[in-house]
């Protein structure tokens, strides 16, 4: 038995669907909500749906999981409540690591490149303590992932019982089908398609850093298809454990993205800059880039999806298409 937190959501829902069609029995832990969130799991149900308020009773039953893949979270950059962020963000995921300990189950869990703040440390997933530490976050959503990877940290320092496996995941910009109850926290991909579709000009943030253009501010932008393998291959590759990061180690500027999804929808390249909003300046990061060194080194051998081809097959397969879900 699988146990996949989150497992209603973007990612957890394209994991879910890969684990199912491998003949994996799944649990997934979420809360459907009346937003029509169920279509993600519609083409694979698990063989359970556990609230999260109910997690805890559930895990107290001593469930036969081999392995927890935790990606639920608070998961706005934009959250305020500290309180209810931390409480996901943190304390659940100890609960979990010191629950896989003591059964001896795998875990995978979601950090984040939010981790990294605004990039003047740079984007090494070092696991040391000192490294760690370095880290300043510009929010409270990523300030938490980090917080958990620093909890992590020490634990191992500490020689406390850990899982028998562990990994965290450092997601850079994840896009893909299954996101379409996020609102706000939508993928640039489908708000940048929203605007073509409808006939208009993508719409892009001025820089707010002096000597960066407009429309140069660069991301790492993955597929989640990409992220399903690895986190598959973590699954079938028990020896290797750490923190790495998830992307595809190479920048694309927002631009290149506009680009890519006004090619794929057949629309002409428009763009307009517009100003960004006062609550994002100062923790907005221009810059972002996974090095993949360590987890190539670990022994992943797959290849990451280029920027166009991952766009094209979203707006085609997906966006552009009756049935959007996986």
């Amino acid at each position: 038995m699988i146990l996949i937190t989150g497992g209603a959501g973007f990612i957890g829902s394209n994991l879910q669907a890969a684990l199912v069609r491998r003949g994996h029995e799944t649990v997934v832990v979420d809360s459907l909500g009346c937003d029509g969130k169920w279509h993600n799991l519609a083409k694979h149900p698990p063989s359970r749906i556990v609230h999260p308020d109910d997690l805890d009773g559930f895990l107290g039953s001593r469930p036969p999981v081999e392995a927890v893949f935790h990606l639920g979270a608070i998961s706005e950059t934009t959250a305020v409540d500290g309180d209810h962020t931390w409480a996901t963000n943190v304390e659940l995921s100890r609960r979990l690591w010191e629950w896989c300990a003591d059964r001896g189950a795998r875990l995978v869990y979601a950090s984040s490149a939010a981790t990294y703040g605004d990039g003047a440390q740079g984007f090494e997933d070092d696991f040391s303590l000192a490294a760690l530490e370095r880290l300043r976050p510009l929010n409270l959503y990523g300030w938490t992932k980090h917080a958990f990877d620093l909890l992590v940290a020490k634990t191992l320092l500490s020689r406390r019982e850990q899982p028998p496996q562990w990994a965290g995941l450092k997601f850079f910009n994840v896009y893909g089908p299954n996101e379409y109850h996020k609102g706000k926290m939508i993928s640039v991909v489908q708000v940048k398609h929203n605007e073509v579709a409808a006939g208009g000009p993508a719409r892009l943030f001025k820089s707010d850093r002096p000597g960066l253009a407009d429309g140069a501010q660069s991301r790492d932008f993955i597929w989640v298809g990409d992220v399903v393998d690895v986190m598959l291959w973590l699954m079938d590759t028990p020896s290797v454990s750490g923190l790495f990061n998830l992307g595809t180690g190479r920048a694309r500027t927002y631009l290149d993205l506009a680009h890519a999804v006004s090619d794929a929808a057949n629309k002409p390249r428009l763009v307009d800059f517009i100003d960004m909003p006062a609550s994002l300046r100062g923790q907005y990061q221009s810059f972002t880039q996974a090095p993949m060194d360590r987890l190539r080194t670990a022994g992943y051998a797959g290849q990451f999806t280029p920027l166009e081809d991952g766009v094209r097959r979203y707006v085609r397969d997906y966006l552009g298409a009756a049935d959007r879900f996986v």
